[in-house]
Formats: structure tokens, C-alpha cells, sequence
């Protein structure tokens, strides 16, 4: 076995392990509001997305290296951002900070606010994945376009954070519900198992 088969099949474990986790994110975020395990599930999940997004955006290099290297660095970026995000609540889970002013206590995360990074650029290096998945051979149209309603789902819940606020809002809560318990974990869950078989192979 070759190492960029080697490193494809465990980013495959890392992509369906991302699956799972982002899952568990949802229900601990939303059913359980578990702060502990969901601060934990966002730190080891952008871990787990950021070496699935190496392997993937390696193969889609294939099509376009300029291109798939923004991606790259855009989907790097926003796994960063959502582990540093998720070390920063775990930290004042386990330590909280003393008595804050209500106003000081609602601002939003410095590195990671309404969700930029883990949601918007998120949906961004995801929508330039699924444009390169339309020129290269390796990917179904059926993957290619739920690759595309990934991505547009991830920058909806980033606005609706950014603009309506409030997280019962249909608007915020049907869309983030979406991403979160279905299209994120099934496009995460399918990508690793593609990497684990290496059926993603070169274009003619």
C-alpha cells in the first residue's frame, strides 16, 4: 500500500468518525444541552474534518490544484476555527470564568464569531469541493449535489446566527437542524467510505 492510499483510508476513519461526532454535536447542542460534551464533540471534530478535507481536497487537485489548494485552506481554516471554538467553551466549562455583566457574557467567540469559520467558510470550502467534484470523474452527481446543498446549508445557518439571532427561530433552527442531523453526518459518513475503499481514483 502506497502512503497516499495509506493516509486516504485513515482519513477515511477520521471522515466517518467526523460523521459520528458531528452528529453527537447536534443531539448533546440541541436535545441534551450538554455543554461539556458538545464543547468536546466541536474540538475533536475539527480535528477529525480537517484530515478528511486534506484527502479529499488532495484528490480534487486532480481537476484543479489552484483551486482546490483555496479550498484547501478555506476548509483548513474553518476546522481550526471550530476546534479553537470548541477549546474555548470547553475551558469555561471546566474552569468558568467568575460573574459577568449580561452584555460581556452574550458576545460572541473572537475567533470563531456567529459561527464564521465553523459554519460560513465552512459552507464556502465546501461549495468550491462540490465545483471541482462536476470535473472530475471519481464523484457520483448524486454525491457532487449533496456536496452543493452541504454548502448552502452551512452559509444559511451562519447568516440565520449572524442576522436573526435567535436560535428558536425557524429560521435559524429548521436549516441548522438539517445540516446538523442529517446532510452534514450522511456527507461526512459517505466521503469516508469512499476514502476507506479508495474508490476515489484518478480521472482519465
Amino acid at each position: 500500500m502506497n502512503a497516499s492510499s495509506a493516509f486516504d483510508r485513515a482519513a477515511g476513519l477520521a471522515a466517518i468518525a467526523a460523521a459520528l461526532i458531528g452528529l453527537l454535536y447536534s443531539v448533546s447542542f440541541v436535545v441534551l444541552q450538554n455543554a461539556l460534551l458538545y464543547s468536546l464533540c466541536l474540538l475533536i471534530g475539527g480535528l477529525l474534518s480537517l484530515v478528511a478535507l486534506v484527502a479529499l481536497f488532495e484528490r480534487l487537485g486532480e481537476a484543479d490544484a489552484q483551486v482546490a489548494m483555496l479550498g484547501l485552506m478555506l476548509g483548513a481554516i474553518s476546522a481550526v476555527g471550530a476546534t479553537i471554538h470548541g477549546g474555548y467553551d470547553l475551558a469555561n466549562v471546566l474552569n468558568p470564568p467568575g460573574e459577568l455583566p449580561a452584555a460581556v457574557a452574550a458576545l460572541p467567540s473572537q475567533i470563531d464569531p456567529r459561527g464564521l469559520l465553523t459554519f460560513g467558510v465552512a459552507g464556502l470550502a465546501v461549495l468550491i469541493a462540490g465545483s471541482l467534484m462536476r470535473r472530475h470523474l471519481s464523484f457520483s452527481p448524486g454525491f457532487g449535489a449533496l456536496t452543493f446543498l452541504l454548502g448552502a446549508l452551512l452559509i444559511v445557518v451562519y447568516l440565520g446566527r449572524l442576522i436573526v439571532l435567535t436560535p428558536t427561530s425557524p429560521l435559524v433552527l429548521l436549516p441548522a437542524a438539517l445540516t446538523g442531523f442529517v446532510v452534514n453526518p450522511l456527507w461526512y459518513l459517505l466521503l469516508g467510505l469512499s476514502l476507506r475503499a479508495s474508490r476515489l481514483e484518478k480521472p482519465n
